[in-house]
């Protein structure tokens, strides 16, 4: 498993192209193949990859806004890639995508500002070695009000066409997030979001099921094994307090079983409320791997 960033470095330059990070599994050779659901992060500010290292963690999942800041200019990138630099964990993915003030849909929908954005953050994805951009970002894309919902389901499917030829030009996956109804007004199951990722057909337009939010909507476990041949990228959090995994003792195990039968290969995220992270990672750690085990 490529653990450290050093371990990246070497398998993945590519002259010229930045960086792609390659599955495990491609550097691994002769040893035992990976088990199940052995990539677990945490989606975090680089500045925790000590504790995170120190806890057992794989990865780091990062901001597209906070760290490839698309909004800005190149130097306040490069000061961030250099930070980077000194962490001993890779960041494989990012999340909040897009910012509430360009809209994805509505009347004052603005795709022209959007592609412009995305195209700067995939590109600074490839060079810092970031394959997976979720795509959740509810205050882009949630519909306004009374604006026709359906309308704005057709532009939020049309700026995802748009986005996902662009995504693959530099070797990024862009992972649908659906959220649950209390922060968003479209695509609220991994069933909804399925469909919008059937509709845009491409390959790097996938599917992310999030736990937290598939448990608040009440979503069966179900959903992950009809629609796994999609599905890129999962997050996980505590339905309750959306706290970390083992606060409130709640069962998984249903969610991981499908998992396990779609043969999922990819990574798992913590998205939480953390009180303290340097005192929760290990313990939430350890609460997924002995749930995990029970599959």
């Amino acid at each position: 498993m490529l653990r450290t960033r050093r371990d990246f470095l070497k398998y993945t330059a590519i002259a010229g192209t930045g960086f792609i990070l390659l599955p495990a599994a491609s550097c691994m050779g002769n040893r035992k193949k990976a088990s199940f659901l052995q990539k677990i992060g945490v989606c975090t500010g680089y500045v925790n990859n000590r504790i995170l290292e120190e806890a057992g963690y794989s990865y780091i999942e990062e901001s597209v806004q906070n760290f490839l800041v698309p909004l800005d200019d190149e130097a306040i990138f490069n000061e961030k890639l250099a930070k980077f630099k000194e962490s001993h964990l890779l960041i494989p993915a990012c999340n909040s995508f897009i910012p509430g003030k360009l809209k994805s849909t509505g009347p004052d929908a603005q795709h022209e500002e959007i592609i412009r954005y995305a195209e700067t953050a995939f590109r600074r994805a490839q060079i810092t070695g970031i394959s997976i951009i979720v795509f959740g970002s509810s205050g882009s894309r949630n519909v306004p009000d009374g604006f026709p919902l359906q309308e704005g389901l057709d532009q939020f499917i049309s700026l995802c066409s748009k986005l996902a030829p662009l995504a693959q030009k530099y070797h990024v996956t862009i992972a649908l997030e659906p959220l649950n109804k209390a922060e968003s007004n479209i695509i609220n199951s991994v069933a909804e979001g399925a469909e919008i990722v059937k509709t845009v057909n491409h390959k790097s337009f996938r599917l992310l099921a999030d736990i937290f939010h598939m448990r608040r909507e009440n979503e069966s476990p179900d959903n992950i094994i009809r629609n796994g041949d999609l599905i890129r990228h999962v997050h996980i959090a505590e339905n309750a307090g959306r706290e970390a995994p083992g606060v409130n003792k709640e069962d998984f195990t249903p969610f991981f079983r499908a998992l396990k039968e779609i043969d999922y290969k990819g990574l798992l995220s913590i998205e939480c409320s953390w009180k303290d992270i340097s005192l929760q990672a290990g313990p939430a750690l350890a609460e997924l791997r002995r749930q995990i085990d029970m599959v």
